[in-house]
């Protein structure tokens, strides 16, 4: 299985001379990068023709290097949705008077979206087809669906480009006809005023940043509508909701490290909003409307976030008051509010735990209990302040995801629905376990495992292993029926949890971004090599997964670490650091230096440029390695892969695989539809399965 018994694609050089702080880089393939004018021209140019043949031409190089696993990718593809219940629906929720169902039929791509009034005995009433909607469309999204407070009119968001560009569109549910109103170029979401005619929502720029709010009255043209707020600084991004009291419009500003919001009673929409708390460097906080008073999820003189509480008016940060304490070894993730309690979600040693606190008695409080020490427990749909209900979602590596009912006053817990996995699945017969690596300091980085009891942990099983490490995003021991076709298969998979997520608490992503990014790729190549030294997996069998951030990782690590892998797929990776951290128009850019740092300062772009993996591959042998990316990308640019694979075609010293796949009709989340994305899936399997020599 060597790439050289067919030729691959070579890519042409046009040097292309990139100074920043009198250092000049050579990009020999910046001329892959096209304009969105360029893509969407319906005459190309000749550039635009060179990256389409390109990219074309590496999908037919991997079409043929990969025709002999197409028989397999075709089973897998169908033991895959073969697993999925394909007639099924949501666990209903009520809200305003009427339950609400998401629902699939059979054979079908996408859901239906359909509500009840007051009884689930009540007519279905269809308010969305998305099927009928989609018609042959390559690629169709819906986003961002909200009912007017009289129940009449339906507001949802259309996205049929896959750059997550969405133009809301209203529906009177009564007649189940459109109205006129179109409003284009927006985040998806409208938020609705408590007149039913108003609704706030916001615009995109250029880069597509969210960064106005505008005004709309049913009835009238978008193109009159009145802009409310401007998110001047390119740093943030601007959003709306409501309160779940219903009471407040709520206009947010936020980026890496600050937010800010700014409230308006939602009965008076032609009113001024006024700031809550001013925003500060380094000041994250979220508010909640329960009855007469705001409360405050805020990391002011609190690393880890401690929860503080004021009034309706005086919302300034020197009225505000302490409810709930920082804690160095607990991390306060989010919180619900009912009449009469309080939930927290809070994470303890990696693990997100849930703690009721009755209002009336805090001596009361208790944490839900779940068996099983690797989990995922979190707050669902609670849209009703006045209930002892709590619905809750649990997971694990061997768990179906699972909706409950929880009663906060007994400790009653009423399972739902747990997600049915069809065929002979029998969570029993698979094993998970947590376990500690070391990483190059000497911090513990933990691990989440799972693997099919009759797999032996011998030093012979192929592992794979996935992480993600950026943004404070922590990935959780999760449930997954598509994994199951490798476990079944004796792989073990492995979530490493390694800094610049927040597993740990605030200070595991602080370690993990900025000037310490690095901690992110040497946790990741330590806990590879502790599986390994522990055997759970075959020295020459050990293979890695991430995608988007989690694919720069994959491009570090491959530099960094190349003889540790035997295999590795890169998903949407962002790769190209320097140049697209450089390049203010890209979607994004602005936004993230708090994450990465701004290379316009020469201490950041020094650091970055020293781990960015596109600046930094070299001559040497690399893994196996099979590369994803969309053509329509908002968030990673499909010529960040593209550049990335060119360049390694001609640096490495290899005969092992490498291999691009460009989706030419999606973005960044892939394929749209319920079983289609899973193509790509099956394609990753067959490669990770066929590299390690399992019999299938």
């Amino acid at each position: 299985m060597e790439s050289k018994i067919i030729n691959p694609p070579v890519a042409k050089k046009i040097p292309a001379k990139l100074t920043k702080h009198g250092d000049t880089r050579i990009d020999e393939y910046y001329w892959m990068k096209l304009t969105d004018a360029q893509k969407d021209a319906v005459e190309k140019d000749e550039q635009t023709l060179d990256v389409i043949n390109y990219l074309q031409a590496e999908n037919t190089y991997t079409k043929a290097i990969l025709q002999h696993t197409e028989e397999m990718q075709e089973d897998l593809f169908n033991e895959i949705i073969g697993r999925i219940k394909q007639t099924d629906m949501s666990v209903p929720f009520k809200f305003n008077g009427y339950w609400y169902i998401t629902r699939y039929e059979e054979g079908k791509e996408y859901p239906i979206y359909s509500r009840k009034r007051e009884t689930l005995e009540a007519r279905e009433e269809i308010m969305l087809e998305v099927n009928e909607m989609a018609g042959d469309s390559e690629y169709y999204a819906i986003g961002g669906r909200s009912v007017s407070p009289d129940n009449k009119i339906l507001a949802y968001g259309e996205d049929k480009v896959s750059r997550r560009i969405y133009t809301i569109r209203f529906k009177n549910l009564d007649t189940d006809e459109h109205l006129d109103d179109v409003i284009e170029n927006t985040t998806g979401s409208a938020v609705w005023a408590n007149d039913n005619k108003t609704v706030f929502y916001a615009r995109k720029d250029e880069a597509l940043r969210s960064y106005k709010i505008f005004k709309h009255v049913l009835g009238t043209s978008s193109e009159h509508d009145e802009e409310i707020y401007h998110e001047k600084d390119e740093t943030f991004s601007t959003f709306i909701y409501k309160t779940k009291s219903r009471k407040f419009l709520v206009i947010g500003s936020y980026a890496t490290v600050s937010q800010e919001y700014r409230i308006l009673e939602a009965d008076n929409p032609s009113g001024e909003f006024r700031i809550f708390q001013e925003r500060q460097r380094d000041h994250e906080y979220a508010i909640a409307h329960f009855e007469d008073r705001w409360y405050i999820k805020t990391n002011y003189e609190a690393k880890n976030f401690r929860l503080m509480v004021t009034s309706e008016e005086e919302t300034t940060i020197d009225k505000w008051k302490e409810v709930i304490s920082h804690r160095p070894e607990v991390l306060l993730e989010n919180l619900d509010i009912f009449k009469e309690h309080l939930v927290l979600s809070e994470r303890i040693e990696g693990i997100t735990r849930l703690r009721v606190i009755p209002w009336s008695n805090h001596k009361e409080e208790h944490y839900i209990e779940f068996e099983e020490e690797a989990c995922m427990a979190y707050t669902s749909t609670n849209p009703e302040f006045d209930t002892e209900i709590l619905r809750i979602g649990y997971t694990s590596m061997k768990t179906p995801n699972s909706t409950y009912d929880y009663n906060m006053k007994s400790k009653d817990m009423k399972l739902l629905k747990q997600q049915e996995v069809v065929g002979e699945f029998n969570s029993d017969d698979y094993r998970s376990e947590r376990l500690n690596a070391i990483a190059k300091d000497g911090m513990k980085v933990p691990i989440s495992l799972v693997y099919h009891k009759d797999t032996e942990i011998n030093e012979t099983a192929p592992l794979l292993l996935y992480a993600y490490g950026s943004y404070g995003h922590s990935m959780d021991p999760y449930f997954s029926s598509v994994r199951l076709s490798l476990l079944d298969r004796g792989f073990v998979f492995a979530i490493a949890h390694i800094r610049g997520g927040e597993e740990m608490g605030r200070h595991w992503y602080d370690d993990g971004k900025l000037l310490k990014k690095k901690n992110t790729f040497t946790d990741f190549i330590a806990c590879g090599e502790f599986l390994v030294h522990e055997r759970y997996c075959h020295p020459n069998k050990l293979f890695a997964m991430g995608g988007s951030a989690g694919g720069l990782l994959m491009g570090a690590v491959i530099n960094m670490a190349p003889q540790l892998w035997r295999g590795v797929v890169a998903a949407v990776p962002f790769v190209d650091v320097v140049t697209t951290m450089l390049d203010d128009t890209i979607p994004l850019t602005t936004g993230e230096y708090d994450e990465w740092g701004n290379p316009n300062i020469k201490e950041y772009y020094d650091y970055i440029k020293s781990y960015s993996p596109y600046d930094n591959v070299k001559e040497q042998e690399y893994p196996n390695m099979l590369v994803t990316t969309g053509y329509h990308d908002s968030q990673v640019q499909y010529w960040e892969p593209a550049k990335w694979v060119a360049k390694l075609r001609d640096k490495k010293t290899d005969d092992h695989l490498l291999l691009l796949y460009t989706n030419m009709g999606a973005g960044h989340g892939g394929a749209s539809g319920r079983f289609k994305r899973f193509r790509e899936t099956a394609m990753e399997y067959a490669f990770f399965i066929d590299l390690a020599g399992v019999d299938f």
